[in-house]
């Protein structure tokens, strides 16, 4: 679990954040602060892994902000302005999200701080077999651990996303998009604007189908190229 905390002086840009964190698994946000200073005395207080940063401040710019911290965490910037990006890649932030940004474009940032932070963990951690990645999915009211591995292929019903497992199913509340942003191409690919699939739990591919597990998933017309990345064609 990532702990995170978004500074920004617009309270409305906080919100978006905080709606949009808070259908991240593995994303923990623990503050919000419009004042870059009390923010500043929660960095110093606490160990927080993951700074959501907006750039254009009345008191301290973020790039000024993050200059000023001895040992920083993990930085998004979210700003209205595009003309800082090269500046906040030289800082070495994750990424930098243009407002307004979508709960798909939000997943991909969080997703690189948290693939750093596992990366991180691991390499000065003691010396581990290799396991399986896995993810958080919000379920209800809950969140749900799932393995990569596990995933037989997605299923769109509506407003949800059916996760199809080896031996369960689990609805979370997502978009495609959404879905698609959370699972690394090309290890899931979309065949289908109501389907997204393992491409290594394909069994066998026909014009119109595909069978994964033993179950026949229909492939969507304008889709060749993305069945072209499961056959490697």
């Amino acid at each position: 679990m990532l702990r995170a905390i978004a500074i920004d002086d617009e309270p409305i840009a906080l919100d978006v954040v905080k709606a949009l964190a808070g259908k991240v698994g593995f994303l923990d946000l623990v503050g919000v602060y419009t004042n870059a200073y009390e923010a500043l005395k929660r960095l110093q207080q606490e160990k927080i892994d993951l700074l959501f940063l907006d750039i254009k401040m009345p008191d301290i710019s973020g790039i000024e902000l993050l200059r000023s911290i001895p040992h920083p965490p993990m930085v998004i910037f979210t700003t209205a302005y595009s003309e800082h990006a090269v500046q906040s890649f030289e800082l070495d932030a994750i990424d930098y999200l243009l407002k307004p940004f979508s709960q798909s474009r939000f997943l991909k940032a969080c997703n690189k701080a948290y693939e750093l932070h596992e990366l991180k963990r691991k390499s000065s951690g003691p010396a581990m077999p290799a396991v399986a990645e896995q993810l958080f999915i919000k379920s209800g009211y809950g969140q749900v651990r799932v393995r990569l591995d596990d995933i037989l292929y997605l299923q769109s019903t509506g407003n949800y996303m059916q996760f199809v497992l080896r031996e369960e199913k689990v609805l979370s509340r997502l978009t495609m998009s959404e879905a698609e942003a959370l699972l690394p191409p090309p290890a899931f690919v979309r065949i289908h604007r109501s389907y997204l699939v393992a491409s290594g739990k394909v069994e066998r591919i026909e014009r119109e189908t595909l069978w994964v597990a033993g179950r026949e998933l229909p492939i969507g017309a304008g889709y060749a190229r993305e069945i072209g990345k499961i056959t490697g064609q």
